[in-house]
């Protein structure tokens, strides 16, 4: 199987850039609870990577197609923990709206963190599992790890 996320960057008010993520709800069916980029599964309609991490960005949380400015590349394609599904994460330069609207049913709360504090390794908790490293980084709305704190990790030492 095969799924896209998208791995939306955007520069705040502030001039800092910020990373959009989302918490899944509680009673989702699988991955419940983890903090993810909006993303899902390949539809038909999809012509690739890029138009599955669009549209579920999209439905997820509100994002248009019009707000993703810029493609500016993929980051190496991961699993998830069942080792089924491979995840081809799209990294875009967005124009984030005023507001988001999240589908409630996918989406529990979102996390837009500065790329800036993701990137102190202080911050970052590192478990080795099955003679992997699991990485973890704690946020007040839930915790990143697994395949999306991977993702992130690679977009983290390509900025460095």
């Amino acid at each position: 199987m095969k799924a896209a996320v998208l791995v939306p960057l955007y520069e705040d008010g502030d001039g800092r850039v910020r990373v959009i993520l989302t918490r899944r709800p509680d009673d989702m069916r699988t991955h419940a609870g983890d903090v993810v980029f909006p993303g899902g599964m390949v539809e038909d309609q999809d012509s690739g990577p890029v138009s599955t991490a669009v549209r579920e960005a999209e439905e997820e949380i509100g994002l248009s197609p019009g707000a993703v400015i810029e493609v500016i590349g993929g980051l190496a394609p991961v699993t998830t923990r069942s080792a089924e599904m491979i995840i081809v994460p799209v990294v875009a330069r967005v124009d984030r709206p005023a507001d988001l609207v999240l589908d409630p049913h996918e989406v529990a709360a979102v996390i837009e963190p500065e790329v800036e504090e993701l990137l102190d390794e202080g911050r970052w908790v590192r478990e080795d599992f099955a003679g992997r490293p699991l990485w973890f980084f704690e946020f007040p709305e839930g915790i990143l790890w697994g395949a999306t704190a991977f993702m992130m990790r690679d977009l983290l030492a390509y900025l460095r």
